[in-house]
């Protein structure tokens, strides 16, 4: 296990410091724990150049990881990078704290937690209300009885902006508050049910309101907006005894209401009572605390509050929650309603209706007449399958995806949100394409003039995997398995089963069909399976 030193200084790379990655680089500095900060934005890695002389700075992800010194990588990119870079981490031997949501899917989501346990590495998910003294408080009330049973709990994080066209706001805000619900009930609900409305981007909800039904009979519901005049951010918990108030924007954080409800000739009356300040005796700043929390588990090998099973289980409720807003507010059923504490054995997957067609398209998006769907796959949000196209069975094809014309696309591939599979792109079954990773397909293109006579093809063969932000450049092979590492050029033909990285590509070792490393001996240690030498690279022993 790749435990802390902590006779160092530095352990830590934040990858992304834009918008809430600087406060993660604040934050870790002041731990003394930062040695590097990866961002693409030049501009920004100057300014922190000042800012903080002692760090180092890069723009590649490959450089993060192959440095030996790094051993905790802190991801604060876009939701659509997270699991390729999580993934790529874990592969590297680093520990990773990563920013909510874990993932997109339950499926990446679950891939991620298998690999973190598998490796012994620690796996953090960003869900920084766990490590606030006021929430740390109102759970000792709970767990000690003193508001009595659990009936209720209501949630609103509601602010004017910050606005986004990658996601809904039911991603971007409601992680949070679906994981404080969580640990506070200790149990996963029956069903959930959303509705939204998009008022600014078409099919990009602005608002949503989420209602959860949990076995116990308690309810909660999760109203989110970035379209309110001010901010706020409070937590109600009502109990039969009395009520808490979370207020994260107030001075007073916690505070505690003794209403009681009295029937007078059969009629309930409320009799109200003065709100009690909840006294909290160390109000340090939470996002510090689950920082040094991220830097302990390194260190003495323990296991996150927020670790990947609990980002997945938030996920699972968020998956839910999105099936019902493209449903228009249908009732979803979730499969597994055992207590928190046995959900580490791992969680069975959302139980939804079928669908009437053998395929899923999503409203907002097009499929053109002459292109072929197969049984099973996915379609998302505002992608374009143009005509003479062919997608294989069981793909599933993120948001923004533009395919076409005439590709042709295997069974069980993946495709990240934000690209483009242009014509003269084949993919082969099994194929990993990660979010706005680029193909090419005209060499030297230019706008005043029409090459597409020129188009160069590009192969990408069975159970390959194209990184994040990575570009493959027309006319070049991908063999079968390869890995190409977040942001890598690729210029010329991978072999089967190596890992490529940096601008241009370069090989550094080969991976295992299930994605691991190999070793010297070209053996993995994850799934046994061992690789002989060949003449044009290797090969799986028979």
């Amino acid at each position: 296990m790749n435990s802390l030193d902590t006779t160092k200084g530095h352990c830590v790379a934040v990858v992304g410091s834009g918008y809430w990655g600087k406060n993660l680089v604040r934050n870790f500095h002041q731990l003394g724990a930062l040695k590097l900060i990866c961002d693409k934005n030049e501009v920004l890695l100057d300014r922190f150049k000042e800012q903080y002389p002692d760090v180092e700075t890069c723009l590649a992800l490959s450089d993060v990881l192959t440095g030996e010194e790094i051993q905790g990588v802190v991801i604060a990119t876009p939701a659509e990078t997270h699991f390729t870079f999580v993934r790529e981490a874990l592969l590297a031997g680093k520990h990773v704290f990563v920013e909510k949501p874990l993932a997109l899917t339950e499926e990446d989501g679950q891939q991620l937690v298998e690999l973190a346990e598998q490796n012994q590495l620690t796996l953090m998910v960003g869900h920084i209300l766990h490590y606030h003294p006021a929430v740390i408080k109102l759970r000792e009330l709970i767990e000690s009885g003193e508001l009595g049973k659990i009936q209720y709990l209501y949630s609103n994080r509601l602010n004017i902006g910050k606005i986004r066209a990658e996601e809904n706001i039911l991603w971007s805000f409601a992680p949070h508050d679906i994981s404080v619900i969580l640990m506070l009930l200790g149990e996963m609900p029956e069903t959930v049910y959303a509705r939204g409305g998009s008022y600014l981007q078409r099919q990009i909800p602005d608002t949503t309101l989420t209602a959860l039904d949990f076995p116990s009979g308690v309810k909660a519901h999760i109203f989110v907006s970035w379209l309110h005049p001010f901010k706020e951010q409070k937590l109600v918990v009502v109990g039969d005894k009395k009520m808490a108030v979370f207020d994260d924007v107030s001075k007073e954080k916690l505070l505690l209401y003794s209403h009681k409800i009295e029937w007078l000739q059969r009629i309930p009356v409320a009799s109200k009572a003065d709100a009690e300040v909840v006294h909290l005796e160390r109000m340090g700043e939470p996002l510090k605390a689950e920082c040094r929390h991220f830097l302990d588990c390194i260190a003495k090998g323990q296991k996150p509050k927020t670790d990947g099973r609990e980002g997945l289980r938030v996920l699972r409720v968020l998956q839910a929650s999105q099936e019902s807003l493209d449903r228009n507010g249908a009732t979803v059923l979730l499969a597994e309603n055992s207590k928190l504490k046995a959900a580490g054995k791992g969680q069975k997957p959302l139980t939804i209706e079928p669908s009437a067609s053998s395929f899923f398209v999503h409203e907002s998006s097009y499929v053109d007449d002459g292109a072929e769907i197969g049984e099973g796959a996915n379609i998302w949000h505002f992608s374009h399958i143009l005509s003479g196209s062919r997608i294989g069975e069981n793909c599933n094809i993120g948001q923004n995806v533009v395919i076409g014309p005439d590709v042709i696309i295997g069974k069980g591939c993946k495709i990240q949100n934000n690209v483009s599979v242009f014509k003269g792109v084949t993919l082969e079954d099994g194929v990993f394409c990660g979010p706005s990773m680029v193909f090419t397909n005209v060499y030297n293109p230019r706008a005043e003039i029409r090459k597409m006579d020129q188009v160069r093809p590009t192969l990408v063969m069975k159970g390959a995997t194209i990184g994040a932000n990575a570009t493959i450049v027309c006319g070049t092979t991908v063999g079968k398995y390869s890995f190409i590492g977040a942001g890598a050029i690729v210029t010329k033909n991978v072999p089967d089963y190596a890992l490529v990285v940096g601008n241009p590509a370069r090989q550094i070792c080969w991976v295992c069909e299930c994605g691991e490393r190999l070793t010297d001996d070209l053996k993995c240690l994850s799934c046994g399976k061992r690789f002989e030498e060949k003449a044009d690279g290797i090969g799986s022993c028979h």
